[in-house]
């Protein structure tokens, strides 16, 4: 098949030839003695001689250490089921510390809340703070391995507790305070946290929503909960009783400088969380060292990010992309933290802030770029920006009108980067490059180090065709483990049960023959609405618990350029699907899980799919929703119950 396609954007020679990627293949060349003159010539070579790219990154990022790594991996001798090698075995060093190296007068966070001014945060004023709170946290008894856990907002403060927990070796875990109860349950109640840092309230849109009487009912839940951190964002009453102690006051005490605790690579410094879609979600353990070698890597190589460069990605601090963001600072980057809506007090708002605080990388979503252009805005022609060179977008594919409308109405010379990957390895198989031209509903490139397949349904490796997405293990950001799960039987059946010996994500990819990759979306019931994974498990709990209601389905459908969440219910007999009771259903979904669990649309059926064993076939409905055949009826238990989804949305 001949390609036509003309990209949108091309770095010029110049251009390239300044780029951290195209320097560190200068130095493989000359250390190497290789010729190597491309991008997918250096990508080969990354993932053939893994131990040499590693330790090349390891030097690149200068990793600050107590005692150095005798070896790049090697083979773990307790981890026989799941191919994951101790990386980087005999090395000591501590996450924060490596976050935390730049220590001078350059801004490392610039903080946007609504209807208040920015504030700024120099190196040195983060340095302080961290110290400060991480001498509260010891005071307070939190000691390495115990977890710390965040009910927080996109502020400094969230980034300065979970540094001063990681310094001690704790391990951080955080989610959004527009989480539901139980969503929060979910998650906190099986990581038993010790101290739990906690906003009172937040701001979106305009109006404030006070979260302290959540916030009473998990402490009264979770008793491994000793003290809760309330961070004052709102003006509401004082929680009151002897665990609750403010941020401010910690803020108090004299310390000036951190105690570092040194750990093994692998130590684990983020717990994340599964969409929950077979259950509770799966707590997801990741390593100290391999996250952040893994964002040093994306952020200054695929990003092309230098120390004193401005990096914003719009995101809560319940989805990976705020884990992400933070590592930024492995580069001295200035992190822009937004928090609040990207549309108040108007769809201008994120485009006037990159002008004013001269953003190089905004990260976004299809979304928010589809809703400017609905609104008529004009990003580059009302603002300066001058200092913008990359957009990021993830969450969802990106679509032919999303390019065509960034390229005429934001700036025609700059990098539009998808990115995909996931909460699995908090950080991406696929993303942008700037040694590449930008080409339509296409990330441009995988990212280095990572080997990345297409495999179609006979389990062949395809180029040019749909696929599903593998990686060749290993890699050093693979989770550590699950939590609660000593024989890692959950892990290998995440992610490893249906290649043998190879990672299978759950994504359906293209690699082209230019070496881009196009996502057709999630080849599991993972629910993927505005890019935050959700699981359709979450839902069922909360659905199937009402009266009204004898059984569900839901799915996700692709629409506007994003997935919009589609429930179908079975009611009991004599009742019906009234105006009022899908209100109903919604609330009860938003107070119960999170606004993104809500539905989009809610349809009456008489049946849901399910195997021969029972079990619910979402991806059956979700293809027939997305206008695709169904191919497996002879595995359902009642294949005639499909005819009736047909049309309904």
């Amino acid at each position: 098949m001949i390609d036509n396609k003309q990209p949108y954007w091309q770095p010029t020679e110049e251009k390239i030839k300044n780029t951290n990627m195209y320097k560190l293949m200068t130095k493989v060349n000359g250390k190497y003695n290789l010729n190597l003159s491309s991008y997918s010539e250096l990508h080969h070579w990354s993932i053939d001689n893994k131990k040499e790219f590693w330790a090349e990154l390891w030097e690149l990022a200068e990793v600050r250490y107590s005692e150095n790594y005798n070896d790049v991996y090697t083979d773990d001798l307790h981890r026989k089921k799941i191919p994951r090698p101790i990386w980087f075995p005999g090395a000591k060093i501590n996450f924060a510390e490596n976050l935390l190296k730049y220590r001078d007068d350059s801004i490392a966070l610039i903080s946007h809340r609504e209807n208040r001014n920015n504030i700024r945060l120099s190196y040195n004023d983060l340095y302080s703070q961290v110290a400060k709170i991480a001498q509260s946290m010891r005071d307070l008894g939190v000691v390495k391995g115990d977890r710390v856990a965040g009910f927080v907002t996109n502020i400094p403060e969230t980034i300065v507790c979970m540094l001063a927990a990681t310094s001690i070796g704790a391990i951080w875990s955080s989610s959004s305070p527009d989480f539901g109860f139980q969503g929060i349950m979910d998650r906190f109640g099986q990581i038993k946290p010790k101290i739990l840092i906690a906003v009172n309230g937040y701001s979106y849109n305009g109006k404030h929503y006070d979260s302290t009487e959540k916030l009473e009912k998990i402490v009264a839940n979770i008793s491994s909960i000793e003290k809760i951190i309330v961070l004052e964002e709102i003006d509401v009453p004082l929680l009151k009783g002897e665990k609750y102690i403010l941020y401010s006051e910690l803020m108090k005490n004299s310390a000036e400088e951190i105690i570092f605790e040194q750990t093994i690579f692998d130590h684990p410094v983020y717990i994340m969380y599964s969409s929950g879609t077979t259950g509770i979600p799966k707590c997801i353990v990741h390593g100290a060292g391999g996250t952040f070698l893994q964002h040093f890597k994306e952020h200054y190589l695929h990003g092309n990010l230098n120390k004193g460069d401005v990096l914003s990605y719009f995101t809560t601090c319940g989805w990976m992309m705020w884990n992400w963001l933070v590592g930024g600072l492995s580069v001295g980057a200035t992190l822009y933290l937004f928090d609040g809506s990207p549309t108040y007090p108007d769809t201008n708002i994120m485009w006037n802030e990159a002008a004013k605080e001269k953003i190089k990388a905004l990260g976004t979503s299809p979304k928010f770029l589809t809703h400017c252009q609905k609104e008529g805005v004009h990003p580059g022609r009302d603002n300066d920006l001058s200092a913008l060179e990359t957009i990021y977008s993830t969450g969802s594919p990106l679509v032919s009108e999303n390019y065509q409308w960034v390229y005429s109405e934001v700036k025609p010379n700059v990098q539009l980067a998808s990115i995909s990957g996931g909460t699995d390895i908090v950080s991406c198989f696929m993303l942008g490059n700037p040694m590449l031209g930008v080409f339509d509903e296409e990330i441009q490139s995988i990212g280095l180090g990572m080997d990345v397949r297409a495999l179609s349904d006979e389990g062949k490796e395809v180029i040019g065709k749909k696929g599903e997405l593998i990686c060749h293990p290993p890699f050093p950001c693979m989770p550590t483990h699950f939590w609660d799960d000593p024989n890692d039987e959950k892990y290998f059946e995440a992610y490893f049960d249906y290649y043998e010996w190879i990672w299978r994500h759950g994504d359906y990819i293209e690699i082209t023959q230019r070496g881009g990759v196009i996502v057709y979306g999630r080849s599991d019931a993972t629910l993927n609405p505005g890019g935050i994974r959700i699981g359709t498990a979450e839902i069922y709990r909360i659905v199937e618990a009402m009266p009204e209601i004898t059984s569900s389905i839901v799915v996700g459908q692709q629409y506007e350029s994003d997935t919009r969440v589609v429930l179908f219910i079975v009611l009991k007999n004599g009742i019906e699907l009234t105006e009022e009771l899908i209100s109903k259903i919604k609330s009860n979904i938003r107070k119960g899980a999170t606004p993104r669990h809500v539905p989009a649309i809610v349809r009456q059926v008489q049946d849901v799919p399910v195997t021969l064993s029972g079990k619910k076939v979402e991806l059956a409905v979700t293809k027939i929703v997305n206008g695709e055949e169904v191919k497996n009826r002879s595995a359902l238990a009642n294949p005639d119950c499909l005819d009736e989804y047909l049309g309904l949305v």
